[in-house]
């Protein structure tokens, strides 16, 4: 048969008058309450899988060779996810299990893998996590890993820490959780010793793509005069600087600190629902003081941690914090106008979501839209009762388990003036024509956000510029009058 005599029919032929119809009923509160109706069907929703987090936590140590136990595909994803957001390099192995390693198990994929990869790249330590696959036909990594030592396939003395994530559960807060918790035990497993303090503190950021953020942390605690120990750091890591030789082991905590981190003087959490089961096990086997504080969004929060670390260590807030808490307050001050009374949808991990709220209700702006993705009535009662404690949070509404395809059925039948989140939100902010403020993970259509922080005094500073000034170039681009804010 010719080509010319192929003919190739659609299935469904739609007309223009029909799409036009269909564009415009997916914005009507008919619509959504039908969106909201729905239960088996999850569309783009504000959360990443279990191993992503895993491979956060498991690149953020000294000499650290991150191992994926799964798929070549899911390794890649993951990869390409952390390349794509910090616009660098992400290092990882993977068993690449296939239909063999399905139907036998992966022991031999890595059997395989774990010889190669050290033998290759000669790292300090292994941090092992798994993907769907793995999980489900029951693979037993402690006997694979003990095997795989007992055959002298990697050094018996090579720590391998292994976490336990499977993508059709949690997200990948809880993988960073349970990788975290895995490694931590791992390294100091028989380091406690009675009457021993480090006098460090031991500070965890959790799931956090900005690397300012976990800079700004670090630049506090030195201007405090705390000694102090970041345990997963990725500053450098995915932020090292360009100096022409790739180095695959930049950064990262070091190995024998994490290890002696269990006799600090305390440690601090940042993020409360990215660390659950990390701080449960901190509080039960580390000396020392152990607490979970909320991300220091804005001047409140910050005054909180700060003055908190004050106590703990009995060290004077230094003037130089004292001036930049003052110019913070004064930036407030002059650009309150601006963002005073608008409303605007708020989407993410739950711990960058009530920072984020913190920030805003100080600004007296209205969190008018909240969005977790995988969430509890725990989390939910939390948010509430954040919106609660302000006048500005009086009318806002928190959503959990909904994903951003629910959120654009909000904002198209009762507008906000912002969204604030990650990249994933542009289409919802594109068809309600309003902006996008990027916070959070990932950020893959713009660059160096990342290295911007958003926290501590400098961060609310950071966050109310680029809101108010995008604010201001839409108002500026759009006006007639050409002398806009040029004459009062």
């Amino acid at each position: 048969m010719s080509e010319a005599a192929v003919e190739v029919r659609p299935l469904t032929v739609h007309t223009p008058e029909e799409i036009e119809k269909v564009k415009n009923w997916i914005n009507t509160e008919e619509y959504k309450e039908k969106n909201f109706a729905r239960e088996a069907l999850v569309v783009n929703p504000a959360h990443a899988c279990q191993p992503l987090g895993a491979l956060m936590v498991a690149t953020a140590f000294e000499g650290s060779l991150p191992f994926v136990h799964g798929s070549q595909g899911c390794a890649s994803y993951f990869r390409s996810t952390f390349s794509r957001h910090y616009r660098e390099p992400s290092a990882a192995t993977c068993d690449a299990m296939t239909e063999d390693g399905a139907v036998f198990g992966g022991q031999a994929n890595l059997f395989e893998a774990f010889e190669n990869a050290y033998t290759l790249y000669k790292p300090k330590m292994m941090p092992v996590f798994t993907t769907c696959m793995p999980e489900v036909i029951g693979d037993d990594l402690t006997s694979f890993i003990r095997n795989a030592k007992q055959k002298e396939l990697v050094p018996e003395d090579l720590p391998t820490p292994y976490a336990n994530t499977p993508s059709f559960n949690g997200t990948h807060i809880h993988g960073y959780d349970a990788m975290l918790n895995s490694i931590l035990k791992y390294l100091t497993e028989g380091r406690r010793i009675e009457d021993k303090c480090t006098g460090k503190l031991n500070i965890i950021p959790g799931f956090d793509g900005n690397v300012g953020n976990l800079r700004e942390y670090k630049r506090i605690c030195e201007l405090m005069g705390i000694p102090y120990t970041m345990l997963a750091d990725t500053s450098e890591v995915f932020d090292s600087g360009c100096t022409g030789t790739y180095n695959l082991y930049s950064g990262g905590t070091d190995i024998e600190e994490a290890a002696e981190s269990i006799n600090g003087k305390a440690t601090i959490s940042l993020q409360k629902y990215a660390t659950a089961s990390t701080m449960k096990m901190i509080s039960s086997n580390y000396a020392g003081v152990s607490e979970v504080m909320p991300m220091p969004f804005g001047v409140k929060k910050t005054d909180e941690f700060i003055l908190r670390l004050a106590e703990l260590f009995g060290h004077e807030v230094p003037d130089e914090l004292k001036a930049e808490r003052a110019r913070a307050v004064d930036a407030m001050t002059d650009a309150h106008q601006y963002i005073h009374g608008k409303k605007f949808a708020v989407y993410g991990d739950p711990d960058y979501v009530l920072g984020i709220i913190s920030f805003l209700l100080e600004m007296g702006a209205h969190p008018w839209y909240v969005v977790v993705s995988r969430a509890t009535k725990k989390i939910k009662k939390e948010i509430d009762a954040l919106l609660e404690s302000s006048m500005y949070g009086k009318g806002c509404t928190c959503y959990i388990n909904k994903d951003l395809w629910h959120l654009r059925s909000l904002i198209m039948t009762d507008p906000v003036d912002g969204m604030i989140g990650d990249t994933h939100g542009k289409w919802a902010a594109r068809d309600a024509g309003i902006p996008l403020f990027r916070v959070g993970f990932p950020m893959m259509d713009r660059v160096n956000l990342h290295r911007i922080p958003v926290v501590g005094y400098n961060g609310a500073i950071n966050l109310l510029t680029m809101i108010v000034n995008k604010f201001l170039d839409i108002r500026d681009e759009t006006d007639e009058n050409q002398w806009f804010e040029m004459m009062r």
